[in-house]
């Protein structure tokens, strides 16, 4: 077996440990939270995953990189797309850690560093799972 066959077998489980792991830091983070954390610190958390599941909608061997192929645009648009919705799920992670950060009365730090490492780690995760299930 070549490097790729194993990629190929193991990938799509390196991923759903990685997604896994992302969303355990959030849940620790809100159990152990000491003051009720709001529903507008679960968006970035739920927006990278719908970016991810956004990313595995579209297979490696489905884009052509001709300029002028219709539904090759339509492809790319989407992944540009689902680019934009992960970048924008980082930034208001990253946003919600300095928040947190600077307010006394709302969260501890701890609660936007998991809501950072949440993000990081499923964007990493359909990364992941695009690469090895499209060989």
């Amino acid at each position: 077996m070549d490097l790729g066959e194993l990629w190929a077998i193991f990938g799509p489980g390196v991923a759903g440990a990685v997604f896994g792991a992302g969303w355990w830091f959030w849940v620790d983070a809100v159990v152990c939270s000491a003051v009720k954390v709001s529903f507008l610190h679960y968006l970035p958390g739920i927006f990278a995953s719908l970016a991810a599941l956004m990313f595995n909608c579209v297979k490696k061997e489905d884009i052509d990189y001709s300029p002028y192929e219709e539904g090759e645009c339509r492809l790319k648009l989407w992944l540009f797309f689902a680019y934009v919705v992960s970048f924008v799920s980082l930034a208001a992670s990253v946003g919600l850690l300095v928040q947190d950060a600077l307010v006394k009365s709302g969260p501890s730090a701890w609660t936007g560093t998991a809501g950072v490492l949440q993000c990081v780690f499923v964007l990493i995760s359909g990364l992941i799972y695009w690469t090895s299930h499209s060989e």
